[in-house]
């Protein structure tokens, strides 16, 4: 559900006109992606994403984005089920947003070996309190990740208008991190499928 508006409607709705009006100057770009704006409607965005070496193609991940209050407020990023619209849990996102420590100098051939031998830590942005919660992008630029306690020392007025939480940076998060690096899907038919996989050479720093 948005939050309440307390910042005159007429300022976010305009940056939200702008911020829309960007990104379908940009479709073609986004489609190629796997990146999808299925409908906006102030406050709310609606995005799909498809992995795009996946074939068949299958839907990878909806999101929501709310902007209410922005840019006062960052923008609030809510996986959701594509059909519904309705917050999934963690378990039945198959997605991961996988990020590997930056290591300069490093052959690629070296970081593969590394990261087949478990050697290198990696973060995944997608993080959730439990298998049964809804997951949320933990990074600065996002409201769920400016409003967890655990990042109170990281407020969202020290990154607000550097671009973070903006539709020149949300989507494209997920497409680097999530949808992007995905090259097959291992199906489990007995239980369930199982999950997206991103080869270690394919995750991004």
């Amino acid at each position: 559900m948005p939050e309440i508006q307390t910042v005159d409607p007429a300022v976010s709705r305009a940056k939200f006109d702008r911020q829309i009006g960007w990104f379908q100057t940009q479709a073609g770009a986004y489609r190629a992606q796997g990146c999808f704006l299925i409908e906006a409607r102030f406050p709310t965005a609606f995005f799909i994403f498809a992995p795009p070496k996946i074939r068949p193609q299958i839907i990878g991940a909806a999101v929501e984005i709310d902007f209410s209050n922005y840019d006062l407020r960052p923008p609030s990023v809510v996986f959701v089920d594509p059909f519904t619209r309705r917050p999934v849990a963690r378990k039945d996102l198959l997605l991961s947003m996988l990020r590997r420590p930056h290591l300069p100098g490093t052959p690629p051939d070296m970081i593969s070996v590394l990261m087949q031998q478990k050697a290198l830590s990696l973060a995944d942005f997608l993080q959730a309190n439990s298998a049964e919660h809804t997951p949320f992008l933990c990074m600065a630029g996002v409201r769920e990740y400016h409003d967890n306690p655990a990042h109170s020392g990281d407020s969202w007025l020290l990154h607000r208008g550097s671009g973070e939480g903006c539709l020149a940076f949300i989507p494209d998060k997920i497409i680097k991190y999530g949808t992007g690096p995905v090259e097959q899907i291992q199906y489990q038919f007995q239980i369930s499928v199982g999950a997206m996989v991103v080869p270690p050479s394919a995750i991004p720093e």
